[in-house]
């Protein structure tokens, strides 16, 4: 159950929150590496931070539920990830900055490789360019006949793509497309409501022509769709816990996401230290920050143990300068963890800690997912964070009498 902020226990004020979101950032031991990601990379400085820091680990959903990047980033921001829950489509629409309309029906794309007998071979095509996946998109949108249902299809990122259909009876109960394995075939659209079952004939005539259209595209020879969903508004940041938010984030997705929550959207970051430019620029303007970094994801999902080990460690070299800015709240965290062991999303609660003048620091000595168990924050549900991040900001009264 997510937190009650009333307009009598909201403070505002001067102070800054930081969320350094680490994309993927909890990890497993894979054999022969000496420990998880977390426990092999030299982090000097979050070791650092950690000591001076309340620590522990967040469940981003439910124990043993494995949470996509949508439900884990609103656990985050303090929304119940089940009741406020939206398909990843809408969010990779407003990440490219798509204008959404009332019933657009929104899925989030990936192109794959089929083999010749129709099988996943590659979830992601070889993660192509974001410039071919553009191509790819345009020659589908330019041959698919969906009448009179109006189709939009636009790159997002590298492999991603959002599909957007617009028109009369559309209904978002739908099945995802993607098996979210290789080995097997992609599954047929099915009606989750008998109220959508037009839409998902609807989808299969869709995914039936585009296959043929791309029959001569590989890698990208296949389309795979998830994250059904149809826009609607959601309260604010500044509505809920009166925050002026920005979002300094690269991926399309967590801009979209944070696009749905209110928050003022940065062009994409070039680098880390354009990102850290970015926060320091704009830290007089607004009260809370989200910096997200993909990449430790991206190496998870890929089994990359060592590429991801790098990213942390990278990751490590940007703390003294967010350290330096002197927010009142400093949180470093993930919206889940991505295994390398696993290649996935699991549903291993991830690492946090928060940084504040006001903060019990349990002098945890190595921020990772073993050491920071044993912190003062426990295991705890994430939706219980933002509050938290709240009140060491002085930014909650007492509650009652």
């Amino acid at each position: 159950m997510e937190a009650l902020f009333p307009d009598s226990l909201i403070v505002r004020n001067q102070t800054k929150i930081v969320f350094l979101i680490v994309d993927g950032l909890g990890g497993l031991a894979m054999g022969g590496k000496g420990g998880s990601e977390l426990q092999v990379a030299r982090t000097p400085n979050l070791d650092a931070l950690a000591a001076g820091s309340l620590c522990g680990l967040l469940e981003m959903v439910a124990p043993g539920v494995t949470p996509g990047s949508g439900p884990g980033h609103l656990a985050l921001f303090g929304y119940d990830p089940v009741q406020r829950h939206i398909g990843r489509g809408v969010l990779s629409a407003l990440g490219i900055d798509f204008p959404l309309r009332e019933n657009d029906l929104a899925a989030r794309v990936n192109f794959a490789t089929l083999d010749e007998d129709g099988r996943v071979i590659d979830r992601r095509a070889g993660r192509i360019s974001t410039e071919r996946a553009r191509e790819l998109c345009q020659k589908v949108k330019s041959a698919v006949d969906l009448s009179p249902v109006e189709i939009f299809f636009e790159a997002e990122r590298e492999h991603r793509a959002a599909l957007i259909l617009r028109g009369p009876n559309l209904e978002a109960d739908l099945t995802d497309t993607d098996p979210q394995a290789t080995g097997v075939s992609p599954r047929t659209c099915r009606a989750t409501h008998p109220r959508a079952e037009g839409t998902a004939e609807l989808i299969n005539r869709f995914l039936q022509q585009t296959r043929h259209i791309l029959s001569d595209a590989a890698p990208a020879n296949m389309v795979l769709l998830r994250g059904f969903a149809q826009y609607e508004k959601y309260p604010s940041l500044e509505e809920r816990y009166g925050l002026r938010a920005i979002a300094i984030a690269k991926y399309p997705m967590y801009r979209g996401l944070a696009r749905l929550l209110g928050m003022t959207i940065l062009e994409p970051y070039r680098d880390y230290a354009d990102m850290l430019e970015r926060l320091r620029s704009r830290l007089a303007e607004y009260d809370f920050f989200f910096l997200h970094i993909k990449e430790a994801d991206s190496r998870g999902e890929d089994g990359d143990f060592e590429g991801k080990v790098r990213i942390l460690e990278e990751i490590d070299g940007l703390t003294p300068a967010l350290q330096d800015l002197r927010p009142e709240v400093l949180v470093v965290t993930g919206d889940h963890s991505t295994p390398s062991a696993l290649r996935a999303h699991s549903w291993h609660p991830v690492p946090v800690l928060l940084h504040s003048p006001s903060a019990r620091a349990d002098g945890t000595p190595h921020f990772d997912e073993y050491h920071c168990a044993r912190g003062g924050l426990g295991t705890r549900p994430a939706v219980e964070l933002m509050s938290l991040a709240l009140a060491h900001a002085g930014r909650l009264t007492k509650y009652g009498a």
